[in-house]
């Protein structure tokens, strides 16, 4: 958070002044400079910036009918009203629509091409997936990878990764599904060898899950995007992220968030982490509409709320609700607009909410 006020003082000896003080609305009071001075002074105003990072999610699949030629140029047109108020869009990491609900014929996007895609179309914005499954990507090749995109696009690439968790695209598409515990400490060994491979020269790496040996990675990654990992398992995910991660994606409401908060903070004093140089992360639906009724009635009538958290009403009501994740320590904000194809919502945010966490 960073504040900016503007602070107007008067006194017998010098000319009205403009300083940068302290986080007060219409203060009025004196101090002293030295032993002589009094400074009269009234703060006329005050605007307190948040420095809340947004971004935008990208929908995988569409849930109107639409083919994918007229899907992608719904999602372009989007993107491009996203404007100054939006940092970052993002994507999940599917060769299947992701929610059950949704029939596995629909068109789809897989995550990485269209990531790199609109990387190079949208030249503002940094990208991320949400996230990506490690199980899907050998974690040497996937350091590569990610160190080419970043020499082609740098410091635009947030490296999200998760554990894995849709059995039936695994078992689709011909990858073993282990059990969670499995699934969880290969993500751990995977991270590791990502690091050394954007960090040292030659790389080898022994572990009971991937084995390297002489891996070169060049043009290292500069600067080197940080790793976000995604999920809320308190056992096994919380403690990899007090580990591992510089990022953490939690998927839930206000409640269960603080609840996961306390026991990601406990992980981290367990291991000697700093737990505030974990950046903290929410992932929402949005309902915003001009009425408290229209957008109760949108969320209601759209799946997502069903598998994702979702915040509904008027943009002075979602503004609100969205401040009381800031304020229990949520830096990074990643939204999906139930409206979508329309733009309506997307617009009514960043005119009237997004502003608010600059």
């Amino acid at each position: 958070m960073s504040v900016n006020c503007d602070a107007r003082l008067k006194s017998s000896a010098y000319d009205p002044l403009i300083l940068r003080l302290c986080p007060f609305v219409n203060v009025k009071g004196t101090f002293r400079v030295g032993l002589q001075v009094e400074y009269q002074y009234v703060i006329e105003a005050c605007e307190i910036a948040l420095g809340i990072s947004l971004g935008w999610r990208i929908p995988q699949f569409p849930t109107d009918g639409s083919n994918s030629q007229d899907f992608v140029t719904q999602i372009v047109h989007s993107l491009e009203l996203l404007g100054e108020g939006f940092d970052s869009a993002w994507l999940e990491d599917h060769m299947l629509p992701g929610p059950r609900w949704q029939n596995p014929e629909t068109d789809s996007l897989e995550g990485w091409t269209t990531i790199n895609y609109f990387m190079g179309k949208f030249e503002r914005l940094s990208f991320g997936h949400i996230v990506l499954c490690n199980s899907y990507r050998n974690p040497a090749l996937l350091a590569k990878m990610v160190a080419t995109l970043c020499s082609l696009a740098p410091g635009r690439f947030i490296l999200g990764m998760g554990a894995g968790w849709k059995e039936n695209e695994y078992v689709s598409y011909g990858y073993e599904f282990p059990n969670g515990r499995t699934r969880i400490d290969a993500l751990s060994e995977a991270i590791q060898i990502i690091r050394k491979m954007w960090t040292e020269n030659v790389v080898s790496f022994n572990g009971k899950y991937y084995k390297i040996s002489g891996a070169y990675c060049n043009p290292k990654p500069n600067p080197i995007p940080p790793i976000m990992i995604g999920g809320g398992g308190e056992r096994l995910t919380l403690r990899t992220v007090a580990e591992h991660a510089d990022w953490w994606n939690g998927v839930v409401n206000l409640e269960d968030y603080k609840h996961k908060l306390d026991v990601l903070r406990s992980h981290c004093n367990r291991i000697g982490r700093d737990y505030e140089s974990i950046k903290k992360t929410w992932l929402g639906c949005i309902a915003i509409t001009e009425t408290e009724d229209e957008a109760i009635r949108l969320a209601k009538n759209n799946p997502f709320p069903t598998r994702e958290p979702t915040i509904s009403g008027t943009p002075e009501q979602v503004s609100q609700k969205l401040k009381e994740f800031v304020d229990i320590g949520v830096e990074y904000l990643i939204l999906r607009f139930l409206d979508f194809p329309s733009t309506t919502g997307t617009k009514l945010f960043t005119e009237n909410v997004a502003t608010q966490f600059r």
